[in-house]
């Protein structure tokens, strides 16, 4: 026989569950107490990231029905919510939503609905991504330099190349200022086309 869980959560401490609880009652699942899992963490937090989520996760077989009030309490958006889905079904667990009217998001309806959250996943990741190239573009048309800061000046960077030029081995020159091999001979390597043609 199937075993019922719930999962209920609420994003502070001073929030209560109860509401949830209840109205997963009021559906007409029974729940042991030992299989109503709260918890009080922010939504922002991805499930798989929630210590009571990944509790229940280590409990639930193939199987078991996870019941829960809306699909937020699954995941903190589209994308993270239908990765949730997909592992549970994966396990062989059933998924019960009962503000999409109890609908078992693992039958087929539930999976139609899961291709609408799948969309809307997706278009969230390429809104993501093409924000984040937007912003990218904007900072460096404004002249900001991406990657790690030189380990070195430019001053002395200069005289890093007129040592070279005297013959003072890489090696020391890095003790001497304290750095890598690799950001001496990036120096020289930068700077072997200038040297040649001067």
């Amino acid at each position: 026989m199937s075993r019922v869980f719930a999962y209920c959560r609420v994003s502070t401490i001073g929030q209560t569950t109860q509401n949830q609880s209840l109205e997963i009652k009021a559906a007409g699942f029974a729940i042991e107490a030992q299989r109503l899992i709260e918890e009080s963490i922010s939504g922002s937090v991805a499930a798989k990231e929630r210590p009571g989520f990944t509790k229940l996760i280590d409990r639930m077989e193939s199987g078991d029905i996870l019941v829960v009030t809306k699909l937020d309490r699954l995941g903190r958006n589209a994308m993270d919510v239908r990765a949730t889905v997909e592992h549970l079904a994966s396990i062989g667990v059933r998924v019960h939503c009962l503000a999409l009217g109890g609908v078992d998001l693992t039958s087929p309806a539930g999976k139609m609905t899961m291709q609408v959250i799948a969309a809307v996943a997706e278009f969230e990741r390429d809104l993501l991504i093409e924000r984040t190239q937007s912003g990218i573009n904007r900072a460096k048309a404004a002249g900001k330099q991406f990657g790690r800061p030189t380990a070195l000046t430019k001053v002395k960077q200069v005289i890093v190349l007129e040592k070279l030029a005297t013959g003072i081995n890489v090696s020391d020159l890095a003790r001497e200022f304290k750095t890598s091999r690799q950001t001496i001979m990036r120096i020289r390597e930068a700077n072997l086309p200038s040297q040649q043609g001067g």
